[in-house]
């Protein structure tokens, strides 16, 4: 017999969060390993895409006929950015996109709108450090100044 546990969190919380149960989360991920294309297909497509994908994936797991290899979403184009907040500015730009809660009873509401100018702040940071467009990763320190 196993000694696994399971604490379930507080009713306030499951009833904001995006999977509300532990059946739901079973039964999401019952879904993403019968059908992984269907799965990720049905995700990707509640973003913006400029250019929707060729195909959800395509990949090698068997070493012995070449290096291992996964590509996702091949052909599509799509922003972050834009996805998250840019494209809720015209619609939803004094609504709440984010209710930060850090411990019971502490948290924090922001509007579209100010994130939109949060992440334009970081963006310029992330400029001025020189990241450019189609940079594939960045690093800061907490020595950088």
């Amino acid at each position: 017999m196993s000694d696994l546990k399971l604490y379930s969190p507080a009713e306030s919380f499951s009833a904001d969060a995006h999977i509300k149960s532990l059946d739901e989360y079973r039964s999401e991920y019952d879904r993403s390993i019968a059908d992984p294309d269907a799965f990720w297909a049905e995700k990707a497509s509640e973003y913006h895409w400029f250019k929707k994908w060729d195909k959800v994936r395509e990949y090698n797991y068997d070493v012995r006929k070449g290096p291992g290899s996964i590509k996702w979403f091949e052909g599509g184009q799509t922003n972050i950015a834009y996805n998250c907040p840019d494209r809720h500015l015209d619609t939803a730009e004094n609504r709440p996109p984010l209710l930060g809660r850090n411990e019971p009873g502490e948290q924090r509401e922001i509007s579209y709108n100010e994130l939109h100018q949060e992440v334009s702040k970081f963006s310029n940071v992330l400029k001025s450090r020189g990241v450019k467009k189609g940079g594939s990763g960045f690093h800061l320190s907490a020595n950088d100044s």
